[in-house]
C-alpha cells in the first residue's frame, strides 16, 4: 500500500517570485512593517555575477531609508576614470559620468560601483535580520487566483497561498507568460554582449579600460570592481554567434582585442550573455498579480538604470501592500502602482536606449533624482501653481530645526514639514518636524509619503484630513 501525505499549503500575506534586488528590497520594505512575506528563488541560492553594478543616488536614498546605505557604501567605491587603449598604449581618458556635486539637498551626487552578487547578499541579511524569509530551489510551475487571493504552485514543496502574488522573477518572468501579459519593445543593438566576472593580471585598478572597436571587433571594455579583486569583462560580439563563455573563449576575445596575452587572464567567476533590448510589460498589474523590476521592464544596461528603476518599483509598492493589508485603505490604492511606476520605468527604458546608442550621456537624469508622481492620483497640491518644489516630486534632504530631513523620513511612516507654519494635529502614525522656512522647500506644509514623495502640500491645512484619512493617519 502506497501511504497517501498530504502536501499543506503555506499560507502568507505576499509572495514575492525572485531573490534578485528587486524581490529582496521589497521583501525588506515589507518585513520592516510586520507584513508576513516569503520570498522564494527557483535557484539553490542567490545569483552570482556582476549584473547591475551602479547604485545611482536616489537609490543609495531609498537603501538608506532600508538600513543597508553603510553596508552598500562598505562593499563598493566610486566608479574610476576610463582610460582608452589603442595599439598597447594609453591615448585618452574619458570621464564615464557626467561631474556630480554633493548637495545638502542631495547628499549622495554620484553613482556608487558595487557588484549586483553584493548588493543581494546586503539586502538578504537585512531580510534575515528582520525576520524575513527566503527560500530557495522553488520553482514555479503556475497560479490561479480568485477573489481572495493567489495559489502559486511549484515543482517541488508545497503550494503557497497569498493575499498578494509579486513576480520579481526577471526578464523571462514565468508569472508573466503565466498571466499573458505581453512586452512591447525593441532591440536596442543586434549584436549579442558578453559579459563576465574574472581575475586578470597586467592591468591597473584605477581605471576602466575602454578598448574601442577594431576592424571587424566590437568593443571591448574591463572594469576593476570595487570591493573585490575581480574585473569585469564587457564584449561585443559583431558576427551574432553565441558568445563562447569558458575560460578559452573570453580569454580569446581579450587577448585579440587588446594588448592583454591570454594567460593574464588567469580565472572566469561567472559569465552571461544577453542582446540588448528595451521592452515595457503591457500592464503592471493583473488582479492580485503585480510586476516588478525586469519582469515589467528590461533595459540596455547601458546608464545604469534597470536594477535602480527595479528597486523602485519595490519601494513603491511596498508600502502601499502594508497600508491596505492592514485595513488603513481600500484595495484600490495598489492601482497607483501601476499608474505611478509604468511611465517612470517607460522614460527610463527611452534613456537607457539613448544613453546606450551614446545619444545621451550619464548625466543628472540617471542619477534619478528627478522621478516624480505630479499626475498621479495620490498627489494633491492646494496652492497656487507656481515654480519650485511642488506635490510629487522627490522630497529632497534639508536640515531643519536641527534635524536632518532624510533622518526624519527614515522608517515606514508619514512625515510632515511645518515650515515657518503651524502644524496641525494629526495622527500619531505622522512624525512632525516644525522648523523656519526652507531652502527648496520655500513655507507650507508638506506631508511625504512613506517612499520619499511629497504626497500632500499646502499653504494651510486646508485638506490635509481629507488627505490623510484616505491612508488611514487621522486615528
Amino acid at each position: 500500500m502506497t501511504e497517501h501525505v498530504d502536501v499543506l499549503t503555506e499560507h502568507v500575506d505576499v509572495l514575492i517570485v525572485g531573490a534578485g534586488p528587486t524581490g529582496l528590497a521589497l521583501g525588506v520594505d515589507l518585513a520592516r512593517r510586520g507584513v508576513d512575506a516569503l520570498v522564494v528563488e527557483r535557484g539553490p541560492e542567490l545569483s552570482p555575477g556582476s549584473r547591475g553594478k551602479g547604485i545611482q543616488p536616489r537609490t543609495m536614498e531609498v537603501f538608506d531609508d532600508l538600513g543597508v546605505l553603510d553596508a552598500i557604501l562598505a562593499a563598493g567605491g566610486e566608479y574610476p576614470v576610463g582610460m582608452v587603449w589603442q595599439d598597447g598604449e594609453r591615448v585618452a581618458e574619458q570621464s564615464m559620468f557626467d561631474p556630480a556635486e554633493t548637495t545638502e539637498d542631495s547628499p549622495y551626487g554620484a553613482p556608487w560601483m558595487v557588484p549586483q552578487w553584493r548588493t543581494q547578499e546586503i539586502l538578504r541579511a537585512r531580510l534575515d535580520e528582520l525576520g524575513g524569509r527566503v527560500s530557495f530551489g522553488r520553482e514555479v510551475t503556475g497560479l490561479t487566483q480568485d477573489e481572495d487571493g493567489v495559489t502559486v504552485g511549484f515543482a517541488s514543496g508545497a503550494p503557497v497561498r497569498a493575499r498578494y502574488v509579486v513576480a520579481a522573477d526577471g526578464g523571462r518572468s514565468v508569472i508573466r507568460r503565466g498571466l499573458g501579459i505581453g512586452m512591447t519593445g525593441e532591440t536596442v543593438d543586434p549584436n549579442p554582449i558578453l559579459v563576465a566576472d574574472t581575475r586578470i593580471t597586467g592591468l591597473d585598478r584605477d581605471n576602466w579600460h575602454i578598448f574601442p572597436p577594431r576592424g571587424d571587433d566590437g568593443f571591448l571594455a574591463i572594469c576593476p570592481l570595487a570591493g573585490t579583486d575581480d574585473f569585469q569583462v564587457i564584449a561585443q560580439i559583431l558576427d551574432d554567434s553565441t558568445p563562447d563563455l569558458s575560460l578559452d573563449g573570453v580569454r580569446k576575445i581579450v587577448a585579440a582585442r587588446s594588448h592583454l596575452a591570454p594567460e593574464d587572464l588567469t580565472e572566469i567567476r561567472w559569465a552571461s550573455d544577453f542582446r540588448p533590448r528595451a521592452a515595457l510589460a503591457d500592464r503592471f498589474q493583473q488582479g492580485r498579480v503585480f510586476l516588478a523590476g525586469d519582469a515589467a521592464h528590461v533595459h540596455s544596461p547601458a546608464g545604469g538604470q534597470g536594477l535602480n528603476t527595479s528597486v523602485q518599483d519595490a519601494y513603491n509598492l511596498g508600502w502601499k501592500l502594508g497600508v491596505v493589508l492592514r485595513g488603513e485603505a481600500p484595495a484600490s490604492l495598489l492601482d497607483t502602482y501601476e499608474e505611478e511606476r509604468r511611465p517612470n520605468a517607460a522614460e527610463m527604458l527611452g534613456l537607457s536606449t539613448k544613453v546606450h546608442r551614446g545619444e545621451a550621456r550619464r548625466g543628472e537624469a540617471t542619477r534619478q533624482l528627478g522621478i516624480g508622481y505630479r499626475e498621479s492620483s495620490l498627489t494633491t497640491d492646494t496652492r497656487a501653481p507656481g515654480e519650485g518644489l511642488r506635490a510629487g516630486d522627490r522630497a529632497p534632504n534639508r536640515t531643519v530645526a536641527g534635524v536632518r530631513l532624510l533622518d526624519a523620513f527614515r522608517g515606514p511612516h508619514w512625515t510632515l514639514l511645518a515650515l515657518d507654519t503651524k502644524a496641525p494635529v494629526i495622527g500619531d502614525a505622522v512624525r512632525v518636524v516644525e522648523g523656519p522656512a526652507a531652502e527648496t522647500y520655500g513655507t507650507g506644509l508638506f506631508l511625504v509619503r512613506p517612499d520619499g514623495y511629497v504626497g500632500w502640500a499646502g499653504d494651510t491645512d486646508g485638506g490635509l484630513a481629507e488627505y490623510t484619512e484616505r491612508f488611514g493617519l487621522n486615528g
